[in-house]
């Protein structure tokens, strides 16, 4: 409480909505930097490479193979277990189920985003409302002053119209600096997630793709397929 006054006393009616965006973004960056680093866990060629040590008919292996990747928290982890698990449905109905999980996951994925961009671009908007106020309360003193304006009448008005802008763009600058970033992050995941339920979908078909150092050499028995467009 003591702490607040301060706060209240350095920025004004202005403090509590400030303080309300900071905490919200701190909150956001903690909770979003935590989940994509926990869906971004698995790597995608030990997938791979499990794959490749399976026959497509060996029910056995691959539903151990499932099993394991369930345990996981990676979103290309679950992803291929969900695409195994429906290897016996026809290739478009599993299309059609991986691209819903896919736009589910998408969503979870960048959710929050929005509001950060939304606190970066309404928090300079309270610091200015703030300078608007602490002018209007300068003038205030100016005019109830009878003798000479010395620094220190205006000083106050002043000094809450500054901190108040500036703490408008402390808070800004990195909410949306972080969304633009946690976006980048989120499509890196989706990016190498899509390529990983295509190679799946392409081993379920039948289609054995290897891929060397330099370039990719397509070794297929049909024509390539993709889960994703």
């Amino acid at each position: 409480m003591l702490n607040f006054s301060h706060l209240y006393s350095q920025l004004g009616i202005m403090a509590l909505p400030l303080l309300c965006c900071s905490l919200i973004t701190l909150a956001l960056l903690i909770e979003r930097s935590i989940q994509l680093l926990l869906f971004s866990g698995c790597s995608h060629r030990s997938i791979r490479k499990s794959l490749n040590q399976l026959n497509k008919k060996d029910d056995q292996g691959i539903n151990s193979l499932i099993s394991s990747l369930k345990q996981r928290r990676a979103l290309s982890a679950k992803g291929n277990a969900m695409l195994l698990a429906h290897r016996d449905f026809t290739k478009t109905l599993r299309e059609d189920v991986a691209g819903l999980w896919l736009q589910e996951k998408r969503h979870q994925l960048r959710s929050g985003l929005r509001l950060l961009s939304l606190i970066g671009m309404i928090s300079p908007l309270f610091g200015l409302l703030g300078t608007v106020l602490g002018l209007i309360d300068m003038f205030k003193d100016v005019a109830a002053t009878t003798g000479s304006i010395t620094p220190n009448i205006l000083a106050d008005g002043l000094g809450l119209a500054m901190r108040t802008t500036a703490i408008g763009l402390i808070i800004a600058l990195p909410a949306i600096s972080s969304a633009q970033l946690l976006g980048l992050w989120a499509d890196r995941i989706l990016s190498r997630l899509e390529h990983s339920l295509n190679y799946t979908n392409l081993w379920i078909e039948g289609v054995f793709v290897s891929v060397e150092s330099q370039q990719s050499n397509y070794q297929t028995e049909k024509p390539r397929s993709e889960v994703i467009a």
